[in-house]
């Protein structure tokens, strides 16, 4: 063959690629639309490969991906995929970048039988090998099942448009984005795809990308989305204090309990949770447990705003408990209204390992409920106070009210070296931000062990 010949080719592979619906999605990830593919032009069973890998740029950070491509035998899975998806993966690790995954595809090549189940096994070898290493983004835009579903699953952030499909099961059922959501198994729900592309964006801009990488940045000050006032729920305050559009709530579908974000404050890219109900159930407990563990693999400090009162199941109280203990990355929390027995200690308390513990004037400290510790401490003296009671319901409650706000105030934990300091509701951003710069670089040695024994 000519060289003419060869070129010609080579340019009309490169048209049959480049108007591909991988490609396409890939344009709209990557600044500008521009990127290097890598080995373009590697083929598969009967054709190139069903899926297109990458590097490029997001806001000017380094960030390999790959879309899988339904325009070559519908992107189906194959032992040439993985090949390319694998170097993919290898490069990442050795440059120290992000991986976004856009997963759609109608299956697997099942003609390659077990060399499809061993090009399986190594993408999610791959995959596990790169989690706390660099963040990995999944982001489902169309059919994912069975074990591709696993795969994607596995990332540190799963986005899926709402038109998309996502089971584990491969013939499709139950597969709905909203499912997905409501599992907690979706971080994010898109309206469609150009904003499941967008959000991923937004989210690969601000996280560190790798666990070696810092996630203190130092920018001029930045306008807050709101500022923060006494009569704002926790959840309110922790939207309230995140620099101006860089909120990214994760699975919002998934508990209401407890909020859940990654944003910026002052331009530090920042892990935060609102532990916001009066009781925090199992769902609530493993959201926030498996944020923080996701927050601490990079590094990335955890503010916690808390009013809750009490957990509802032991088991997974004790998981939100071992996330805490066990992060070493900057922790502040921020008590809002209640932090009653084992949600102040796992939260914000000496089992928490919390750096710097602020709370609101309105604040309430206390190591069981309010009416059970006025039981105990005022004894046989709060029947006396009842004894001529015309009206011993309302009289009790008044009661106790008094004695909450003379021994369980923030103002008597602070007395006893519960809490840092006492702020005004409308300072709790500027606190903040002084803080986080104090603690930016903070170092634990830690124990040699492989990992703590509870599963989150």
């Amino acid at each position: 063959m000519s060289i003419e010949s060869k070129i010609e080719e080579l340019s009309s592979a490169r048209a049959l690629l480049n108007g591909s619906k991988a490609y396409e999605r890939l344009s709209a990830l990557f600044d500008d639309g521009v990127f290097t593919e890598i080995d373009a032009f590697a083929k598969s069973t009967d054709g190139y490969t069903e899926a297109v890998a990458a590097h490029g740029y997001i806001e000017g950070m380094g960030v390999y991906a790959f879309a899988q491509n339904t325009d070559i035998a519908d992107g189906a899975m194959s032992k040439a995929q993985a090949v390319k998806i694998k170097k993919l993966y290898d490069l990442a690790l050795k440059t120290g970048e992000p991986v976004v995954a856009v997963y759609d595809s109608i299956g697997g090549r099942l003609s390659e039988g077990t060399d499809l189940l061993a090009a399986y096994g190594d993408i999610l070898k791959y995959s596990n090998n790169l989690s706390g290493v660099v963040p990995q983004i999944s982001v489902v835009l169309g059919k994912c099942f069975g074990t591709q579903a696993l795969i994607a699953a596995c990332a540190d952030i799963l986005i899926i448009s709402e038109n998309a499909e996502f089971s584990l099961n491969t013939s499709g059922t139950d597969s709905t984005a909203k499912k997905a959501a409501e599992k907690g198994v979706a971080h994010i729900l898109a309206k469609n795809e150009n904003e499941a592309i967008t959000k991923a964006r937004e989210l690969a801009a601000i996280l560190p990308s790798n666990n070696l990488s810092s996630a203190c940045v130092a920018y001029d000050s930045i306008d807050a989305e709101n500022n923060t006032d006494i009569n704002m729920t926790a959840s309110q305050a922790a939207a309230a204090v995140c620099d101006l559009g860089s909120a990214v709530e994760l699975q919002a579908e998934y508990s209401q309990n407890v909020k859940t974000i990654i944003a910026t404050i002052n331009g530090t890219t920042t892990g935060i949770t609102a532990l916001d109900g009066k009781v925090l159930d199992g769902k609530a407990c493993s959201k926030a447990a498996r944020f923080i563990r996701f927050c601490d693999a990079f590094s990335i400090p955890v503010i916690s705003f808390v009013d809750a009162e009490r957990f509802e199941c032991i088991k997974s109280a004790a998981k939100l408990t071992s996330a805490y203990a066990e992060a070493t990355t900057a922790k502040i929390t921020v008590i809002t209204g209640n932090a009653y027995g084992t949600v102040y200690i796992a939260a914000a308390g000496t089992g928490a390992s919390a750096d710097i513990t602020l709370a609101w004037a309105k604040a309430s400290v206390s190591a069981l409920t309010p009416e059970a510790e006025a039981v105990i401490m005022l004894g046989d003296d709060l029947g006396g106070q009842l004894k001529n009671s015309k009206d011993p319901k309302a009289d009790r409650a008044a009661v106790i009210k008094r004695f909450k706000e003379e021994n369980l105030s923030a103002m008597k934990a602070a007395e006893n070296g519960y809490i840092s300091d006492i702020i005004n509701a409308e300072e709790t951003r500027s606190r903040l931000i002084t803080s986080i710069d104090m603690l930016c670089n903070k170092r634990v040695s830690t124990l040699p062990k492989k990992h703590n024994n509870l599963y989150i």
